[in-house]
């Protein structure tokens, strides 16, 4: 099935999850801040992550599974990639919904049943996905260029402030701060192509 092929270390994933039915992950700010400060709490040991993007109802994220070598160094590792990234996404994506449920006293589950998982295998998808991924509040109308969305990686590029993310290399990817939003500003129009269902 497109979008669950395996983990591998040193390559690139656009993830995608939902929740079920018309259910909203976040319901308020405090709601976006945990949802990250949870995935970096569960994954920094596993994925290195380029952009993402929180919608009410679903997620985008671009990541790189970490070298062997680093996996090598995590706590449990026992050598079988694919099975150790899906337990520490595993473990964030149930923890957060167990959390969200006790908030808002609900009961069953939150997200649909697999993370959508989609390899960036070339240079074109990767500029593609960075964009597609930042521009999703203005293609799903929320908001009318990406600056306007607090809860996506696109302003920690253009700030000083720190952050997990690796900013230095998708900046020097697109030539800079003032290339990476020239970039986005002339890439607007429908994506949707760049991913099925989302």
């Amino acid at each position: 099935m497109k979008g669950l092929g395996l983990f591998e270390p040193d390559k690139f994933y656009h993830l995608v999850n939902h929740a079920v039915g018309s259910e909203n992950l976040f319901r308020c700010t405090d709601n976006y801040y945990y949802f990250l400060n949870r995935y970096a709490y569960h994954t920094q040991q596993v994925l290195k992550t380029y952009a993402y993007c929180l919608m009410p109802n679903h997620f985008h994220l671009l990541v790189r599974v970490c070298s062997w070598d680093e996996l090598e160094k995590a706590p449990k590792f026992e050598g079988v990639v694919h099975k150790f990234v899906m337990q520490k996404i595993s473990n964030w994506l149930n923890g957060y919904a167990r959390a969200y449920n006790i908030k808002y006293e609900r009961k069953g589950a939150l997200f649909i049943d697999y993370t959508k998982r989609f390899e960036v295998d070339n240079e074109e998808y990767f500029t593609a996905v960075v964009n597609y991924i930042h521009q999703n509040p203005v293609n799903h109308e929320f908001v009318a260029t990406p600056d306007q969305w607090l809860h996506s990686s696109y302003h920690a590029f253009l700030s000083p402030k720190e952050t997990k993310l690796m900013r230095n290399e998708v900046l020097e990817w697109f030539g800079g701060a003032n290339e990476f939003q020239k970039f986005h500003q002339m890439n607007k129009g429908n994506l949707d192509n760049l991913i099925e269902g989302f």
